[in-house]
């Protein structure tokens, strides 16, 4: 009886291993089996049967790494894939895949649409090459990123008012990308106009081989300091990643961009075509820190001498789960805004938010 109870036993340990498929060796030798669901900013999300919540786990504290699962993989070089991997030493992958890249042939002949017999082959990386991991039977809802940051101040002296909100909102396929954002500032003082400020915007990117995409991307900017009811802003380029690993982003932008304005006061709207250049720095790994910046810079084609410039910086603070801290600066420079406006406007914001 007892010879059987071990057995039984045994069934239930190895039952239970093989039903969550996935395991990492850790550098501190640990081992950890579960499910993996993901790998973002250099943090990895594993859910086990032993654990209330998720465990995240730092991307260079991993030895080794071996899934069944099929996962979508992104590259520091941007080679894109969809496949399993498993470790073959100690930092270094074997990943048995297809390549995206080879789903829109370019002069080449039309192949099977079974993604199972797409340019299949196995290629080994070392795993600080590996930059982001999504299983793809997660669904829809593990390819949703979400978050919302508010900011309420009040000053009894002036009988000061501000209320702030941030918000964005995104999602990632296999080979695009989307990400919307809202933000919006009131704040009413005694004996002072109003100060109302609200821009938003909705980027669609495509990834096309080593890291270059194209995008388009939808802006609109309400502004009582430059007078601008309405700025709505089309822009269509195409974009690379110079800098893509599990610390850093970093990567510009060029294209031309339609850009169209209404006042709050008599004067007549305005549309002018613009060229655009910009670049963004997103880093990631500075313990509880990140920072986001971003400029753009709009010299004018049909408007001699305009010129205008975008600029944003986020530094963000986690300090319990998915909830953070975040100080940020947004700055709109204009040299050649309507009679009565300012060339230059910007905000500092404060708030507490969440993500997904």
């Amino acid at each position: 009886m007892k010879n059987l109870f071990t057995l039984i036993l045994a069934l239930g340990v190895v039952f239970s291993i093989s039903a969550q498929t996935d395991s990492l060796i850790l550098k501190n030798k640990d081992v950890i089996i579960g499910e993996i669901k993901s790998m973002d900013r250099g943090v990895l999300t594993i859910e086990t049967d032993y654990s209330d919540s998720d465990f995240k786990i730092e991307w260079s504290g991993i030895a080794q790494i071996f899934s069944d699962t099929k996962y979508l993989i992104t590259l520091s070089n941007g080679k894109r894939y969809n496949g399993t991997i498993q470790s073959i030493g100690d930092e270094i992958i074997s990943i048995n895949t297809y390549d995206p890249d080879n789903i829109i042939p370019i002069g080449k002949k039309k192949r099977n649409d079974n993604t199972e017999d797409i340019g299949g082959g196995t290629i080994e990386v070392d795993l600080d090459q590996v930059v982001y991991l999504n299983a793809l039977d997660e669904g829809f809802w593990s390819r949703l990123s979400a978050n919302i940051d508010l900011g309420w101040s009040v000053t009894k002296a002036n009988n000061l008012r501000q209320f702030n909100v941030r918000s964005g909102l995104g999602y990632l396929a296999d080979r695009w990308k989307a990400n919307a954002s809202y933000n919006s500032l009131r704040s009413n003082q005694d004996e002072v106009d109003p100060v109302k400020r609200t821009d938003a915007d909705f980027t669609f990117n495509y990834f096309l081989p080593k890291d270059w995409f194209l995008l388009y991307n939808l802006t609109l900017l309400s502004n009582t300091e430059q007078l601008i009811k309405l700025r709505n802003g089309n822009k269509v380029g195409i974009g690379k990643y110079v800098v893509h690993t599990n610390q850093t982003y970093f990567g510009f932008q060029t294209g031309v961009n339609l850009n169209n304005e209404s006042y709050f006061d008599d004067t007549p709207s305005r549309s002018s075509s613009e060229a655009f250049i910009g670049a963004e720095l997103n880093m990631y790994d500075i313990g509880d820190l990140s920072l986001l910046s971003q400029v753009v810079a709009y010299p004018s084609l049909t408007e001699s001498g305009r010129f205008r410039t975008d600029f944003k910086l986020d530094v963000k603070y986690e300090f319990f789960s998915d909830f953070y801290v975040k100080l940020g600066t947004t700055m709109n420079y204009d040299n050649r805004p309507i009679a009565g406006a300012t060339t230059l406007d910007y905000i500092f914001q404060t708030t507490v938010g969440w993500e997904l």
